[in-house]
């Protein structure tokens, strides 16, 4: 895919993941699971540098080896509380430091194995097309329809999200989730607003099954299941 910009692509993995250990490089259909991700990545043709940025040299060698590229290892933003756009700024900036500059950025979690390389080029076509700063993914919610989710009391009487029970789901409209598969920003606009949920940003629907972000164990096998579907 062939683009007049100079476009990176971000895979934030960090090491000490806590429900999976070693998340970002556990086994996922025979591969480690970020190696799903930098595939894909070189699949779609669109990046002139993939960067993987941990804090982990066990996954930085992990990275190397399925084709990825780890000029250093994170300095920062490596916690469980800051946030992930944290971890690909600093990345950009000390890419520039050491002379590298791009125009766009397209950040990829090592967690989303399911999204492939046409997710990333229609997407990437998607935030040319509309012209704005930050194009995020989504997946529109189906089966399982949080219109009906209710909070339950110490007497487990629910407190339900809906007012009006007594709507029917095909008269509800439709909800949509964020999903980590594909983040794209103007660097320039990403450095202003420090998100990707920064001024004007929209969302590109993907297809739920694709979309699948590995949290848990209970994520894992979700995806293990889907990817038999796809």
């Amino acid at each position: 895919m062939k683009t007049d910009k100079k476009v990176v692509a971000i895979i934030p993995a960090r090491g000490g993941s806590k429900r999976i250990p070693k998340k970002n490089i556990v086994d996922f259909n025979g591969k480690p699971l970020i190696a799903w991700t930098i595939e894909a990545a070189k699949k779609s043709g669109l990046f002139e540098k993939i960067v993987v940025s941990t804090d982990s040299s066990e996954i930085a060698e992990v990275a190397k080896r399925y084709g990825a590229e780890v000029p250093f290892l994170r300095d920062t933003a490596a916690d469980d509380h800051s946030p992930v756009s944290e971890a690909t700024l600093r990345t950009i900036l000390q890419l520039e430091e050491n002379g590298e500059y791009f125009d766009e950025v397209v950040q990829l979690f090592a967690v989303c194995p399911l999204r492939d390389a046409s997710d990333i080029k229609e997407s990437y076509q998607f935030f040319k097309d509309k012209e704005v700063p930050f194009v995020l993914s989504c997946y529109k919610y189906v089966w399982m329809n949080p219109w009906w989710a209710v909070t339950l009391n110490e007497k487990n009487q629910p407190n339900w999200i809906l007012k009006d029970t007594r709507k029917r789901s095909q008269d509800l409209p439709d909800l949509f989730s964020p999903t980590g598969a594909i983040w794209i920003a103007n660097i320039e606009d990403l450095k202003r607003d420090k998100t990707f949920y920064g001024k004007d940003h929209i969302f590109w629907e993907m297809d739920w099954k694709k979309a699948v972000d590995i949290d848990n164990y209970e994520d894992l096998e979700l995806a293990t299941a889907l990817k038999s579907l796809l």
